[in-house]
């Protein structure tokens, strides 16, 4: 695969929204307890379906259709359920500030994906 400007982008924004979840995962404020599974395995998703788009194997690059794919519905899968556990239980359903600490990963995560996703059409294999 031939690197192009919109590749070199994806890479970055599919390691802010990495990096975001691993903060979020990390950050003592949102789980005093210690490090949330759900954020972990959402960030190390992101990496490996990085490495799954990008990196030159043959056993994957043949099947570039199908990570593509796969990356496609675990960004959206992503977006869904930060809109409906953060927006829809914790803020409708619980009176929570949109703009609490949650947001504080989750807007930028969010945007990054939503950036994603637009670059993901435009490679469309």
């Amino acid at each position: 695969m031939q690197l192009r400007a919109r590749h070199y982008a994806m890479i970055a924004l599919i390691l802010v929204t990495s990096l975001m979840h691993f903060g979020a995962a990390f950050d003592r404020r949102l789980f005093p307890e210690g490090p949330d599974p759900l954020f972990t395995l959402n960030a190390l998703g992101y990496l490996g379906l990085l490495l799954a788009y990008f990196v030159p194997l043959q056993f994957l690059q043949t099947r570039h259709r199908l990570v593509w794919w796969a990356l496609v519905i675990y960004v959206i899968l992503t977006i869904v359920a930060w809109v409906v556990i953060w927006v829809g239980m914790n803020v409708i359903l619980g009176g929570k500030p949109f703009f609490d600490l949650d947001s504080l990963y989750g807007v930028p995560a969010k945007i990054a994906e939503v950036i994603l996703l637009f670059l993901l059409s435009r490679d469309k294999p």
